[in-house]
């Protein structure tokens, strides 16, 4: 697995259970995967990355920002790389994977690429004055979006674009009214065999993930059934191996529209491991290793994820555990191993259950406990 965070880290029981030697090739030393780091390199150089697959049968990620260049020389060296490069570039630049998607007539919200800051005023003028701008590649959490009024807003990214070889363009997207965000993750294997979870519900603070209930609400039946087509349709049309999760907006007017992409294990699945028959990253080892996939049902009626963020002002999580432990014991505890930081994403509490208003006072009380 190339990178060492919080998604290697958490690679590493499911990897024990299923007796696969799971490797990392960490960006740092600390990382949060540093209990499997076989070694620390820079996953941008083509030697580093090369000398390190030699040593694996099949190599994953648990980011998509590997350079194509060095993807490619894995899979000129016959190195399995999974997923491949073709369905990466799709993660890596957003530009592109509207175009793809809009290609394959999956529902997207309106864009256009632009180029020059009055194709953006233009747009913004077309669509009720206010637009979503994304710069293509590098963002995430919230960081490379940003909704504006006038192109003078993002006038430091129209430069910084033109500076850094790409095209220079801009990803604006019309501002979706939409009801609440939401989740499907599917796995799919080389062999095309796919695997869905049920949709679930984000919950978004400050454009980063807080909470995940799964199922989502009033979700049975046909939206249920739209948001499943449409991550299998992007599976298949991309060539997506391993787990995929694709966030979608529900519209008040009762569409559903994709948003985001992610070709790696997600923050929005990590309910999966205490709440699923089989969990996510149980899900992508089988899935990039090309073995039968698991079942995705469920253990109870609900399950609901809430992310710590930042953690404790002062100490480290483990010294909340004794009064985490002893108020909520059906709670489970995932410990990213990371220093607390406002904002950062240091562990999630996972609760399940039968009635969803216990299990979300559970599961926020739970984590609660270990921010200030």
């Amino acid at each position: 697995m190339i990178g060492g965070g919080q998604l290697a880290r958490m690679m590493v029981p499911a990897a024990i259970e299923l007796g696969v030697d799971l490797r990392v090739l960490a960006e740092a030393e600390g990382m949060a995967a540093a209990i499997a780091a076989e070694r620390v390199g820079d996953y941008t150089d083509t030697a580093t990355v090369l000398d390190f697959a030699k040593t694996v049968d099949v190599v994953t990620f648990d980011h998509e920002h590997v350079p194509q260049d060095v993807l490619r020389a894995l899979v000129d060296a016959g190195v399995p790389v999974r997923p491949g490069p073709d369905a990466l570039r799709y993660a890596q630049d957003k530009l592109l994977m509207r175009e793809r998607l809009s290609e394959l007539g999956l529902p997207v919200p309106d864009w256009a690429r632009v180029l020059v800051p009055a194709e953006l005023d233009a747009f913004i003028a077309e669509h009720g004055g206010a637009a979503v701008v994304k710069t293509p590649r590098g963002g995430y959490d919230g960081k490379g979006v940003r909704v504006v009024r006038s192109a003078a807003e993002v006038s430091e990214w129209f430069t910084a674009a033109a500076e850094d070889g790409g095209s220079g363009a801009l990803l604006v997207e019309e501002l979706v009214d939409f009801r609440r965000e939401l989740a499907q993750l599917v796995a799919r294997r080389p062999s095309g065999e796919v695997a869905a979870w049920p949709l679930v519900e984000t919950v978004q603070v400050g454009g980063v993930c807080s909470e995940v209930i799964a199922p989502a609400p009033k979700s049975a039946g046909r939206l249920a059934d739209v948001a499943a087509d449409v991550a299998v349709a992007i599976a298949d049309g991309l060539g997506v191996t391993g787990v995929l999760a694709v966030e979608l907006f529900e519209t008040v007017d009762d569409r559903v529209l994709v948003n985001e992409l992610a070709m790696r294990p997600h923050n929005s699945g990590h309910w999966s491991m205490d709440g699923a028959t089989t969990g996510q990253f149980e899900q992508h080892l089988r899935a990039v290793l090309d073995l039968p996939l698991g079942g995705t049902g469920t253990h109870h009626a609900w399950s609901v994820m809430v992310n710590i963020l930042g953690g404790p002002e002062e100490g480290q999580l483990v010294d909340r555990y004794p009064e985490a432990m002893a108020n909520h014991p059906t709670a489970k505890v995932h410990n990213y191993g990371k220093e607390p930081r406002p904002g950062r994403k240091v562990g999630h509490v996972t609760a399940v259950g039968d009635d969803l208003d216990e299990v979300v006072y559970e599961a926020r009380s739970a984590a609660a406990v270990f921010q200030d």
